[in-house]
């Protein structure tokens, strides 16, 4: 069934997916609910803003949960979190650099940066020290010592991503701190309420599901106790719905600027921890998970807590976004089913990509820098676009990239092994085109040009044949 949407837009009817989509949609959601034995389970997918379809299936005759029932999302709060801290960045009020002593004193955490707690690389523990926390009171750990405990460290610093719920609850301090304010008052007043986000919060707010233990080997069923987990509530703590999460995830493709700009999520999304030991499927970013599904990337989170099971996730190229909940313990798994709901429509209904337009203007110089280009005797080609250039081997993957272009007549590499890189046209006294310096790497237009400063030189004699050689 379809939704009003995100936002006003007259091309919500346009957007509405075919019958047969939606029916896959419908057929994906039950199958999930029936094989991992939920008592329900509610789905949406949004599609370039918009959300397009919701679904739900439930164990309740005649009474199933729609995109407003609000669901424990567990580990989706540190999202909203690392936005929180993100917004500190941009603010100069921290840097990701900076030890986390720095704004905390009396941590014990050394070293240990904020960036590298956003993106799980600390070397903190998974969990408290004591019973479980997600279990338990949260008045049981009512300072950051009883969080950390006397030994937080598992690993080395910064060496490898370990994910680390209590790095999360220090961030959630920090924000704290900076802001003089509770986070959840921060979070609500910063992030919630500029997005609309009306059914987001803390504690649960009615309608909301009941979270329930389904038994492993008989079809019968518990309710699982609701926690509030106090310091630890920045890792784990809200509850949220389908149509709440749809705009959050829009927000975390496109930016919002009244939150984050476009630039500062697309930083978010970027990856930023090594991924695990053969595990070459998945990394995460600042806050952000990623993901690499049926042959596509996909970013966003996925949460658990006693009684409810939560995934986000979205396509920024293909414009797709997907969010499943559950209000079970354990059983459907509902990171592939989210995964699952995107694939299903970018599969029955690709995007169509944007029409090709030719620039509005150029200019000389730069088209002048169009075409074949060698390093060494590797060959490239640079595209001129409306955007800034590209550039990119004739064969082959190789290196290439895209980049932007500067106020002096430089261009910026934007990714890959050239990111950040400043590439500059050289030109002769007479204005023509020398080479292209690249990070000290010389880019001729032929293959070692003579008339071109290449590194050790060309030799005098030049391109020979077999039997020349030996002259």
């Amino acid at each position: 069934m379809t939704s009003p949407g995100i936002s006003a837009d007259p091309r919500a009817s346009w957007q509405a997916l075919l019958p047969s989509t939606s029916r896959a949609l419908d057929h994906r959601v039950a199958l999930a609910q029936a094989q991992g034995r939920a008592p329900s389970v509610v789905a949406a997918v949004v599609r370039d803003g918009e959300i397009v379809w919701e679904g739900a299936a439930t164990s309740v005759d005649g009474h199933g949960p729609d995109g407003d029932v609000q669901y424990r999302v567990g580990s989706i709060t540190k999202t909203f979190t690392a936005v929180l801290v993100m917004r500190l960045r941009d603010e100069g009020l921290l840097g990701l650099g900076d030890p986390v002593e720095k704004h905390l004193p009396g941590t014990g955490l050394g070293e240990v940066t904020v960036g590298q707690l956003l993106a799980h690389t600390g070397g903190l523990a998974a969990e408290t020290p004591g019973a479980w926390w997600e279990r338990t009171p949260g008045s049981e750990r009512p300072t950051l010592a009883h969080v950390l405990g006397e030994e937080p460290f598992l690993h080395p610093v910064g060496r490898r991503h370990h994910y680390s719920n209590p790095g999360y609850t220090v961030l959630g301090a920090l924000v704290e701190k900076l802001r003089g304010a509770p986070w959840e008052d921060v979070l609500r007043r910063e992030v919630l309420e500029p997005l609309g986000l009306t059914r987001t919060s803390a504690q649960p707010q009615p309608p909301a599901a009941g979270g329930w233990a389904v038994h492993p080997w008989a079809d019968v069923m518990m309710p699982e106790q609701v926690e509030d987990l106090g310091l630890m509530a920045p890792a784990g703590q809200l509850w949220s719905t389908t149509r709440d999460l749809a705009r959050f995830a829009v927000f975390l493709a496109q930016g919002d600027d009244r939150v984050l700009s476009a630039a500062t999520v697309r930083e978010m999304r970027a990856p930023a921890a090594p991924a695990e030991d053969g595990d070459w499927e998945g990394g995460y970013g600042l806050g952000v998970q990623l993901f690499r599904r049926g042959g596509r990337t996909l970013a966003g989170h996925s949460g658990s807590l006693p009684g409810f099971l939560a995934c986000m996730v979205f396509s920024v190229d293909e414009g797709l976004a997907a969010i499943a909940l559950a209000n079970c313990t354990s059983g459907p798994q509902i990171g592939g089913l989210a995964a699952e709901l995107v694939g299903i429509v970018a599969d029955a209904e690709p995007r169509f990509p944007e029409p090709w337009r030719p620039m509005d203007e150029v200019d000389a110089q730069v088209l002048e820098l169009a075409g074949p280009w060698y390093w060494g005797t590797a060959g490239f080609g640079l595209r001129v676009l409306a955007d800034g250039i590209e550039l990119a081997p004739l064969q082959g993957k190789g290196r290439s990239a895209r980049f932007r272009a500067e106020d002096d007549g430089t261009w910026t590499g934007l990714g890959g092994y050239y990111a950040g890189e400043t590439l500059r046209a050289v030109r002769r006294p007479d204005g023509t085109v020398s080479h292209l310096d690249l990070g000290s790497f010389v880019f001729t237009r032929e293959p070692y040009d003579v008339s071109a400063p290449v590194p050790g030189g060309v030799h005098p004699e030049g391109w020979r044949g077999l039997k020349q050689l030996g002259e």
